[in-house]
């Protein structure tokens, strides 16, 4: 993986109606602009036998909540994958992880400014080695008590906080 300071404004992005079909195409740069033309992402929490949530920190140089602690994978879907396809892609490139046995817990839209994702969520136990990637600036694990001592105090991504409420991870 080769390094890199800032997305790709280029990159093609299925555009899916609610039930994840596609209907077209279109740039990264479109999907971000505030356009919200609904694409697909892939997020996956990845939680310790303690019950510790490892969480990433977006890199500066990222579009969107750079800075931010975040769900410990979330990407997009490219154009001809499925949504197994793209998390097995993700969780490699962003944590190195080859081995691990995801469990679905649910999909639905979510909205900012910028941007609409048909996000699917999944969940893993892992105590295995993890290496984040450049694509982030690093990860660890956090308590479920950090987490919510650090909840509404502009730490995390709004969609992240907005998430682990909507499935009830903590």
């Amino acid at each position: 993986m080769i390094a890199t300071t800032k997305d790709n404004s280029e990159e093609m992005f299925p555009i899916v109606d609610e039930d994840g079909n596609i209907i077209s195409a279109v740039t990264r740069g479109e999907c971000h602009s505030g356009s919200k033309l609904l694409h697909p992402v892939v997020h996956l929490h990845v939680f310790n036998s303690k019950g510790d949530i490892f969480l990433q920190k977006r890199p500066e140089w990222k579009d969107i909540q750079p800075g931010k602690w975040d769900t410990a994978v979330g990407g997009h879907i490219d154009l001809g994958e499925n949504v197994e396809q793209a998390l097995k892609r993700e969780v490699e490139e962003e944590l190195g992880i080859t081995d691990f046995t995801p469990e679905r817990i649910t999909q639905y839209v979510f909205e900012s400014a910028r941007e609409k994702e048909l996000v699917f969520v999944h969940k893993t136990v892992y105590d295995g080695d993890i290496t984040p990637s450049a694509e982030t600036d690093g990860g660890r694990f956090w308590s479920v008590a950090e987490i919510k001592e650090n909840l509404g105090k502009g730490v995390f991504t709004p969609n992240f906080e907005s998430e682990i409420e909507r499935v009830k991870l903590i």
